[in-house]
């Protein structure tokens, strides 16, 4: 019981350090200690006095003692309200992990620009920070800092936070130039069904990376004599397999060719991320990339990550589905072009500015105002495809556009194994869909919303879905332990109310 409620005192502790924007090192700087003993504390592994946990909220300006055990995070929506005005999309979530993830490749000093504060990217650095990798919030909490230790403490990692974060993953590609051997815990992150890590590890064994998985861990061991010698081709063209190729292509010292790679958009970003690095990278934006490695990487960067296009397509559904005139500024318009031209032959209402460049100077963003529109369900099924295809994430934001339209929609999701069934959960606040088997869900319009307490289903883009429905329904609605969508989006209800939303955040205490 002792121990259970120190590892709560700890979870405050954590998510008040990490609200203000500070490292670990940093409130062990504020309180004359070591990081190693903020890191026990947080981890709920140390006998605290409650003088010290004055001090700690005194030095984060948080009222730790009375607050209590703050429990999960919920939301209480009042629906109908009509969003106006405009908002600016953040950068990309899956950029940002990719490129924390890279940041172990170089032994000099990363500056990445704009980093979405969410919860991957916490977990990502509480793991980082416990291996020895220095990083602190600059420039207000707006921009990150990335220093990495000369020799990396992998005895040391933060297991509790790798495994709440598929991107652990990632960890994989750089890891394998810097040490012969070395474990990671199991990758977690959304509940999305069965999700094999064998295209990674088919990709990798090219570079000498040998895996064996036993008792939650991924034992790693690396022969340093082998290495490609033909081109590697990819056996699925994922998102995270390619950037784990690009990982372990970056230092080898040579030219690797890697086919059927994916071209998305946090692909793109960590292409040009390792050009910034010094690494040539042939090909980008199509599906066969040529990376000229060097052994070594021991340089200073600055680097701005582009925006997000599942956020973007989260605001253009909210608008959709409560019926709003929005304009939603800094779009990747070239990752949101099919999810756009479906929309058009729905039916909707909406214009778009002349193209600009991004703060990466490579990706192209649009203003794009979305009008209050008469929906048609589309005459072909909504399915995913790798890019230039519609976005895998986009596509349960359909479900909730689909909702509102004329007619039936037929969503086919084949990629992930349970994510059509959790939009189901649309039933509850008065949505018409059907499963037809655990990839199939018909959806029925358009949809008298109503409002609903539910729980949070527990993969992101569903949750937000969930989330969009009660804005839209007659009534008072509330999303409980939405945890699920605080790792994707940074502080979205608050950024929903700045555009006429209402939305208040509780929790149990």
């Amino acid at each position: 019981m002792a121990d259970d409620y120190l590892v709560r005192i700890g979870k405050l502790i954590r998510d008040a350090r990490q609200h203000r924007g500070w490292t670990q090192t940093q409130l062990a700087e504020a309180l004359a200690t070591s990081q190693s003993a903020v890191n026990r504390i947080e981890r709920g592994n140390q006998n605290i006095s409650l003088e010290m946990i004055a001090r700690i909220g005194e030095a984060l300006d948080s009222e730790i003692v009375s607050l209590g055990y703050a429990g999960p995070m919920h939301l209480r929506v009042v629906g109908r309200r009509r969003l106006s005005g405009s908002i600016d999309v953040k950068t990309s979530k899956n950029a940002c992990v990719a490129l924390l993830c890279a940041t172990l490749l170089n032994k000099g000093r990363t500056v990445l620009r704009r980093v979405a504060r969410i919860e991957e990217v916490f977990r990502l650095l509480e793991v980082l920070n416990s291996i020895g990798v220095r990083t602190r919030w600059i420039n207000d909490g707006v921009d990150l800092e990335i220093v990495p230790p000369a020799e990396l403490d992998m005895e040391s990692i933060d297991a509790e936070a790798a495994i709440r974060t598929r991107s652990i993953i990632m960890f994989l590609g750089p890891l394998l130039h810097r040490l012969d051997r070395f474990r990671l815990p199991y990758a977690g992150g959304c509940d999305l069904g069965t999700r094999t890590i064998e295209p990674h590890m088919i990709a990798l064994r090219r570079f000498g990376l040998d895996i064996t998985a036993t008792e939650g861990l991924y034992h790693a061991q690396v022969e340093r004599v082998v290495s490609p010698d033909r081109p590697i081709v990819l056996t699925e063209r994922g998102d995270t397999v390619t950037e784990n190729a690009l990982l372990a292509a970056a230092r080898h010292d040579g030219v690797t060719v890697i086919r059927n790679a994916s071209s998305n958009y946090m692909v793109q970003d960590l292409c040009f991320f390792l050009e910034a690095l010094g690494v040539r990278v042939d090909g980008v934006g199509t599906t066969t990339l040529t990376v000229h490695g060097v052994p070594e990487i021991d340089v200073d960067v600055d680097y701005s990550p582009s925006e997000d296009p599942v956020e973007a397509m989260s605001l253009l559904a909210a608008a959709v589905v409560t019926e709003s005139e929005l304009t939603i500024r800094r779009v990747p318009i070239e990752f949101l072009e099919i999810e756009l031209a479906v929309l058009e032959e729905m039916g909707l209402d909406h214009d778009r500015s002349a193209e600009y460049p991004a703060d990466n100077g490579r990706t192209r963003l649009v203003d794009l105002t979305v009008r209050p529109s008469k929906l048609e369900a589309p005459i072909d099924k909504i399915h995913p495809m790798p890019f230039p295809g519609l976005n895998i994430d986009n596509v349960p934001f359909f479900a909730a556009i689909a909702a509102t339209a004329q007619g039936q929609t037929l969503i086919h999701d084949w990629v992930y194994d349970n994510r059509a069934i959790y939009l189901t959960d649309l039933n509850r606040l008065g949505g018409r869909l059907q499963l037809l088997d655990p990839h199939r869900v018909l959806v029925e319009g358009p949809t008298r919303w109503r409002a609903a307490e539910m729980m949070c289903p527990p993969a992101l883009r569903p949750a937000v879905v969930v989330l969009l429905a009660m804005m839209a329904a007659e009534g008072t609605s509330v999303l409980r332990n939405v945890y699920v969508i605080n790792r994707g989006y940074e502080d979205l209800a608050e950024r929903l109310n700045s555009i006429g939303a209402q939305i208040e955040i509780f929790r149990d205490i």
